[in-house]
C-alpha cells in the first residue's frame, strides 16, 4: 500500500471518522478530506491489525 490511493481533494469523505489530528487530510473536526483512502493490510484478522495507508504527516 502507498499514498497513491489518496487524491488530495478538499472534499469530506462521508461516513469516515478520523481522530488523527496530525494527518494532512484531517479537517480538525474528525473528518477525512483525502478524497479516497486505503486501509490494510490484506492479512488483517481484526480491526486492531489494520491501519490507514493514506496517512500523510501534517506540516506545521
Amino acid at each position: 500500500m502507498n499514498n497513491e490511493c489518496a487524491k488530495n481533494e478538499a472534499k469530506h469523505i462521508k461516513g469516515i471518522v478520523c481522530d488523527v489530528k496530525n494527518c494532512a487530510y484531517h479537517s480538525g473536526k474528525s473528518e477525512c478530506y483525502a478524497g479516497s483512502i486505503c486501509v490494510g493490510p490484506n492479512e488483517a484478522s481484526c480491526s486492531a491489525n489494520t491501519s490507514c495507508a493514506t496517512f500523510k504527516p501534517r506540516e506545521f
